[in-house]
């Protein structure tokens, strides 16, 4: 079986339906997709890393969690540059660091938040070495 149907049938066999969760408004789907677009490869590579069950589960629930962020502060920062204005890629890094994420609202546990920032990092350095 290819990692992508592993992938898809699995690990995350809910990946497409993410965008309409964190959905608020209308716009959010387009750029939800794009955003589990941007997922899609690290989500393999994890895959493709061993890992076991409870920590792919872990990186999944994690990714989903920063994915929903990243439309929150769509609709917090609407001065800002918004993310369907530029690529998610870029957008991730600039949310991302190798320290880990960005704090979440509403607060979530210390343990949640320091499980969080483990993958945000291991993102933030698989992303980094992409656009090398």
């Amino acid at each position: 079986m290819g990692v992508g149907r592993q992938l898809a049938q699995y690990y995350c066999p809910d990946l497409e339906d993410w965008p309409g969760a964190w959905q608020i408004e209308r716009g959010d789907v387009a750029i939800g997709q794009r955003i589990v677009a941007a997922f899609k490869p690290f989500l393999i590579h994890l895959l493709q890393q061993g890992l076991t069950r409870k920590t792919l589960a872990r990186h999944r629930d994690n990714l989903w969690l920063l994915g929903g962020e990243i439309i929150k502060r769509r609709h917090r920062h609407r001065d800002d540059v918004e993310p369907d204005e530029r690529p998610v890629e870029d957008v991730l890094l600039d949310l991302l660091e190798d320290e880990g994420g960005p704090l979440l609202c509403p607060k979530i546990s210390e343990a949640q938040q320091k499980s969080f920032d483990a993958t945000c990092r291991r993102f933030y350095r698989f992303l980094a070495q992409l656009s090398v």
